[in-house]
């Protein structure tokens, strides 16, 4: 156990200290995951000691969400208000890169906020849009104004959400040109996709366990998957809670069948869009779409598997890390094909960036799928990308 420090070298900024590794650890394992012990480790003090500060995780939990929206309201505050939308956005990336291992908080563990805390992040990153916005806006007309911001906005949190190692100018420079090049692109514009993309479907429950699957991963789409119950997923497919154990040995086994299922699926639709396709950009471009059509028709095994797959125990995360490595693999080989320019890093970055405006385009049109829809994120998407 570490000893706690004496009054005389206790650091003033102690409290800062412990956000920022709770941030980390939050982002890393997910809030139900990760522990007081752990935190309290993570600074060199004792979970005693960080009780002097926070009276229970949930309370620490908060305020990392929150830090971190009141970063960005902050580095918009000291802008003036005529600010032009590239100074906007530099801010704003410069703060999200600055505590990029922190900043994975508010994307997916918000949602286990409280009524009143997520009320008032939600007020926050209100203000933070419409700042984005009214500074787009201001620099000349254009069709969908909110999605191309919620689009580029998303590109730049996509930096939170992966490990890549980059410098920290060289990340923002490519980051603020993405997010540019986003703003400025028309959702209703051509990207030279010639057909609508057909995506394996996913197989009738026909056994019990299938049903199971099939019945838990809206449950955990909705609610979370720390707030799903066995007795819930049992009810759903009109089985007694204790027969859930004749299939999975536990909860957490029904969440990572779920991530491998999301996992296989997009395996095989990435390997079904390049087929026959030989041309680099056509290459992109149909990964583009492909993923584009897999998260609208498939969202919520897509947010489950995104949410929730760091909260999964090593042994089980493992085959979706190799599953997950190979899927950003053949987007990189894509990409740099269509841009030789592009190292692998910020290859990398880009890939990234641009699953980041599928999310947050997605979001802002409330995953309702449409073929007009699905166009105009691939034509965003293929934006993030610089085609």
């Amino acid at each position: 156990m570490t000893a706690e420090p004496t009054a005389a070298t206790r650091p003033r900024n102690r409290r800062q200290l412990i956000v920022e590794a709770a941030g980390r650890l939050f982002s890393e394992r997910g809030y139900h995951a990760a522990s007081m012990e752990e935190i309290a480790a993570g600074v060199g003090i004792t979970a005693t000691a960080l009780y002097r500060h926070f009276p229970n995780k949930y309370a620490l939990f908060a305020e990392c969400a929150h830090v971190m929206a009141d970063r960005l309201v902050g580095a918009l505050d000291e802008l003036p208000r005529e600010a032009d939308q590239a100074d906007v956005l530099a801010a704003l990336i410069r703060v999200t890169v600055t505590h990029r291992a922190s900043g994975g908080v508010y994307r997916w563990e918000a949602r286990y906020l409280n009524r009143e805390d997520r009320r008032l992040l939600r007020g926050k990153f209100g203000y933070v849009v419409a700042r984005v916005t009214e500074a787009v806006r201001r620099e000349g007309p254009g069709a969908e104004v909110e999605l191309r911001v919620a689009a580029a906005l998303g590109a730049v949190a996509s930096i939170t959400m992966h490990h890549t190692s980059i410098a920290q100018h060289r990340v923002e420079e490519l980051l603020l040109g993405c997010a540019l090049i986003v703003i400025g692109t028309d959702p209703a514009g051509p990207t030279g996709s010639k057909s609508s993309v057909q995506l394996p479907t996913l197989p009738v429950p026909r056994t019990r366990r299938a049903e199971i699957l099939a019945a838990a991963v809206p449950l955990f789409a909705r609610d979370g998957f720390a707030n799903v119950t066995n007795g819930q997923i049992a009810e759903a497919v009109g089985l007694a809670p204790s027969a859930l154990y004749r299939h999975y040995p536990g909860k957490v086994d029904i969440l990572a069948a779920a991530c491998l299922q999301a996992a296989g699926l997009l395996a095989q639709a990435v390997d079904q869009s390049l087929r026959d396709v030989a041309d680099a950009r056509d290459a992109v471009v149909a990964l583009a779409a492909t993923y584009v059509a897999y998260s609208f028709e498939h969202t919520a095994l897509t947010s489950v598997a995104e949410a929730e797959f760091a909260g999964l125990p090593a042994d089980l995360r493992r085959p979706l890390v190799l599953a997950q490595r190979e899927h950003i693999a053949v987007w990189e080989r894509e990409l740099r094909r269509a841009r030789p320019e592009l190292d692998p890093r910020r290859a990398r970055v880009l890939v990234h960036a641009g699953f980041g405006v599928v999310v947050e385009a997605g979001r802002r049109l409330r995953w309702r799928d449409s073929p007009d829809h699905r166009a105009a994120v691939t034509h965003l998407v293929a934006g993030a990308l610089g085609l």
